[in-house]
């Protein structure tokens, strides 16, 4: 029988908690031995109902410890679960060869998180930077019936095989950005989920391929359904 991991596909599926919460600040998940995936769980997180979880990938090179400083204060002020996988190689599987190990330790990670909390499907996000926005862009078309918002810091591709729900996309490109060209990057992966009937928030800021603070504000707006405000240099 085909497995439809070899597409993207998750094996993954919410389910009620029946672990209790784990502690304030950053926690292994205990999946892996080395590169292990982290849950930073903020002090203001709401004790009763489903609570919003943002899931970010970082980029070639990187680890959760390089991303976390980007999301953590907007995590601690606005109540949401932060889960940070990290590659098992420099970076993640898709860019290497295609989906493999590091999907399955994305569901791994998500199982265990949701054995901990009460997770809102409405604000389930993938999000990621550079190779890990071409990642959060790929897994999230691919699992668009579990990723309800997809957020792309400077990705450079969008590997999707099949499509099954339809999550809102946000994507943020810098104009100069001097790894990724964004004509044939964030431009061009905005106009095609257009076309396809993707709801997609674009945004070009002046700047080269970084992770942009005030993008990173705009873009947890977005996620947690806030107003925006699109002027940004």
């Amino acid at each position: 029988m085909f497995d439809p991991s070899l597409l993207g596909r998750l094996s993954f599926n919410l389910t009620a908690p029946t672990k209790a919460p784990l502690a304030v600040g950053g926690n292994f998940l205990g999946i892996a031995e080395e590169r292990d995936a982290i849950l930073y769980v903020p002090e203001n997180l709401k004790k009763d109902g489903p609570v919003p979880l943002l899931v970010m990938f970082h980029g070639s090179g990187g680890s959760a410890e390089k991303v976390l400083p980007f999301l953590q204060e907007h995590a601690d002020r606005r109540g949401f679960l932060l889960l940070l996988p990290q590659s098992i190689y420099p970076t993640w599987d898709i860019v290497i060869g295609g989906n493999g190990p590091d999907l399955e330790r994305l569901g791994q990670a998500l199982t265990e998180v949701s054995s901990h909390y009460d997770i809102d499907p409405a604000h389930l996000g993938f999000a990621g930077f550079s190779d890990g926005g071409s990642y959060a862009l790929s897994a999230g078309i691919t699992n668009g019936d579990i990723a309800s918002h997809v957020i792309v810091f400077s990705g450079g591709f969008m590997s999707v095989f099949m499509q099954e729900g339809s999550p809102k996309v946000f994507i943020a490109h810098g104009l100069i950005d001097e790894q990724l060209p964004i004509e044939t990057s964030g431009r061009a992966h905005a106009t095609k989920l257009k076309a396809a009937g993707y709801d997609v928030q674009y945004v070009e800021f002046n700047g080269l391929h970084i992770i942009h603070p005030p993008i990173v504000a705009m873009a947890i707006d977005f996620f947690l359904e806030e107003p925006q405000h699109l002027a940004v240099e």
